[in-house]
């Protein structure tokens, strides 16, 4: 679904069940600025756009954005002054630079101001989808001591999984699988999540590995159980089996 308002366009994709990452793109050349946010849109994120850095200070002010993506020649008001003004109320949301200012003075100095990283034009779509990706990862942070569902537990500081009340001996993947999908019970967790989180993106989404350490984990837990904990729902992803599911 697409929705525009009067001050900036509003692209927003909507996944029930999941918070969407919300980002800003601030560019003047307007084709460019459409097409990085119809591209970042189509990799899952809500997208506003800004043609103008003094609107777009307007937007930051009013919204709370995950990322910026900023360029610095922008009219109303520079991109590096607008810059400086989000860090006086805010060092949380994350900036990238995307300028065709590249002498090292400019980088320095943006990278100084606050911004997060620098890109400098030209660029590709796919690189700046994966320096977007690695400024956004968020690691899940677990407050419980123990994760439970049925008869697994896991202990978050021993780093132990039971079943039954039986110690079952698991592999460092293994204990990261079990732990992401007690955190996310209820909801199937795609492979490409397990990834990001459990192997922090540093491995091929096709690759076999995930699906040997899957098997093994269901093994071991099913030789416990009696019973396969863990579903393989057909293009949603891995979930604990829940009570009616057995």
């Amino acid at each position: 679904m697409i929705l525009y308002n009067s001050s900036c366009k509003i692209i927003v994709k909507k996944w029930a069940g999941e918070k969407i990452l919300r980002l800003l793109i601030v560019e003047d050349e307007k084709q460019m600025c459409d097409t990085v946010a119809r591209s970042l849109y189509a990799a899952g994120y809500e997208v506003d756009t800004c043609y103008d850095g003094a609107e777009a200070l307007e937007c930051i002010l009013a919204e709370n954005y995950d990322l910026i993506v900023l360029d610095l020649n922008l009219p109303g008001m520079d991109g590096m002054d607008l810059l400086k003004e989000l860090r006086k109320e805010n060092e949380e949301t994350k900036v990238l630079i995307l300028s065709a200012r590249g002498q090292i003075a400019d980088k320095v100095e943006g990278l100084d101001a606050g911004a997060n990283d620098y890109m400098e034009k030209p660029f590709h779509l796919q690189e700046l989808e994966a320096r977007i990706r690695s400024l956004t990862r968020r690691k899940f942070v677990q407050k419980d001591v123990c994760l439970e569902s049925g008869g697994i537990k896991f202990d978050t500081i021993k780093r132990e999984a039971y079943a039954n009340g039986t110690l079952v001996s698991l592999t460092r993947k293994e204990n990261g699988i079990l732990e992401y999908l007690l955190l996310h019970l209820g909801r199937p967790v795609s492979q490409e999540e397990l990834i990001e989180h459990v192997w922090d993106a540093s491995m091929d989404s096709f690759s076999g590995s995930i699906r040997v350490h899957m098997s093994s984990l269901r093994r071991k837990l099913r030789a416990v159980l009696g019973y396969d904990p863990i579903l393989n729902k057909v293009g949603e992803g891995y979930q604990i089996r829940e009570e009616s599911d057995r």
